[in-house]
């Protein structure tokens, strides 16, 4: 919700699930470490959303990257994808349900 305010692309869970199967695509989590731990998308790459300066993004600014937090109202991820954007990446998308719209559908997580 927050992302399409922002004028962001957004993706729903099954779709990210599609793309992660089929495509090469960036995941980027910006939950806080310990919600990471407890669950996060497979293949995900955590960011601390106060530090995050795009230096962790591919070197690639057409590629697919993809956002999330910890659900529609969290600003963590609309606030990543806009500034991918603002460096010139082309496909920066945000999860629309977060990390707990991803787990209401059931979708697979990995924990660490």
């Amino acid at each position: 919700m927050i992302a399409r305010l922002m004028g962001l692309k957004t993706i729903s869970p099954k779709d990210l699930l599609t793309t992660i199967q089929e495509n090469n695509v960036h995941v980027y989590d910006l939950n806080s470490s310990t919600v990471y731990a407890s669950g996060h998308i497979p293949g995900a790459i955590h960011l601390n959303h106060e530090t995050f300066n795009g230096e962790e993004l591919p070197a690639d600014n057409h590629a697919e990257v993809v956002f999330y937090c910890s659900n529609p109202m969290c600003r963590k991820a609309p606030n990543a994808a806009k500034l991918a954007k603002s460096m010139g990446y082309t496909n920066a998308k945000v999860l629309s349900a977060g990390i707990s719209g991803w787990m209401s559908k059931k979708l697979p997580v990995e924990t660490s």
